[in-house]
């Protein structure tokens, strides 16, 4: 059964994107159609409720800085930008103008679903060009290529490519109750679902096994995919699945959760609610940890 999406950030994109081996040409960026997603630091200018910008808007504000062709929305050729900080100032005074960062985008719903996951792209492809402009072979300066989506050794002739680093993140299970867990970074009485990075080598389900097992020392059984989520921080792709613990006993470790305990599907629907009697929240509905927890109150899970 297909997982609904529901109010999942980033995980909705009408983006037609172009393949970085066979682009024959990139479009015009100044084109009267062309749209653009200005990135300043981790913010994102705003015109309305939109974060796509007509080129007349946006242009003045690139000067040759670093833009990618990210591909086509309806047709239209849609460019992001990445722009200084202190570059934004001026749309923040300009009418019907503002700038945001993308976790507020997402959990306010301050733009179209779709164009969240529009938006991930081009965050994500930023910040790896930010962070990767000299060859891992060779040490040389590397050129921008293929519209953003490589970049490439002009010394040795590598070619680098966007990367995604993927995450498991599992609600626990077993019976009626599940485990959820609060990270030391998490704002009071929050509960959430365990995750963390798969390793080289190790597939999905041994990676929920391995990370349940380090932080809470539970031993997990069968373990079900259900959904899947960018997450733009900087780069990631989190795997939501559901695992069968095959105990109850927890033992927590200390350097990766403040706590972790058992809750019953009336108490995790009531966290969702707001309603619970000890003030204990969840992720907003913008997280896949919301998500995984709504499917196993609903019983989906």
């Amino acid at each position: 059964m297909r997982a609904r999406l529901d109010g999942l950030g980033y995980a909705e994109s009408r983006l037609i994107r172009h393949s970085a081996e066979s682009i024959d040409a990139v479009p015009t960026f100044d084109a009267p159609d062309s749209r653009i997603v200005l990135m300043a630091g981790d913010r994102v200018v705003l015109a309305g409720d939109s974060a796509l910008l007509t080129a007349d808007l946006a242009a003045s504000a690139c000067h040759g800085d670093l833009t990618l062709f990210l591909g086509r929305l309806d047709g239209a050729p849609v460019f992001a930008c990445a722009i200084a900080p202190e570059a934004a100032e001026a749309y923040e005074s300009a009418p019907d103008c503002r700038t945001t960062d993308l976790r507020s985008l997402a959990a306010e719903n301050a733009v179209a679903a779709h164009e969240l996951g529009l938006l991930a792209t081009a965050k994500s492809i930023l910040a790896w060009h930010a962070h990767h402009g000299f060859c891992a072979n060779c040490g040389t300066a590397t050129r921008f290529a293929a519209g953003g989506f490589r970049r490439e050794c002009p010394s040795c002739e590598a070619h680098h490519f966007p990367r995604v680093d993927p995450v498991v993140i599992m609600l626990i299970a077993r019976g009626d109750s599940c485990l959820l867990g609060r990270s030391p970074r998490f704002k009071e009485g929050m509960y959430s679902c365990l995750a963390g990075f798969l390793e080289p080598g190790e597939t999905i389900e041994d990676a929920v096994r391995r990370e349940t097992f380090e932080e809470v020392g539970l031993p997990v059984g069968a373990v079900t995919y259900h959904a899947s989520q960018p997450w733009p921080f900087p780069s990631s792709l989190m795997i939501g699945c559901v695992a069968e613990a095959l105990d109850e006993t927890i033992t927590i470790d200390p350097n990766e959760l403040a706590d972790a305990r058992w809750f019953s599907r009336d108490e995790v629907s009531a966290m969702i609610a707001g309603t619970h009697g000890d003030g204990l929240t969840v992720p907003p509905p913008m997280a896949i940890a919301h998500l995984l927890m709504r499917a196993f109150v609903d019983r989906q899970v």
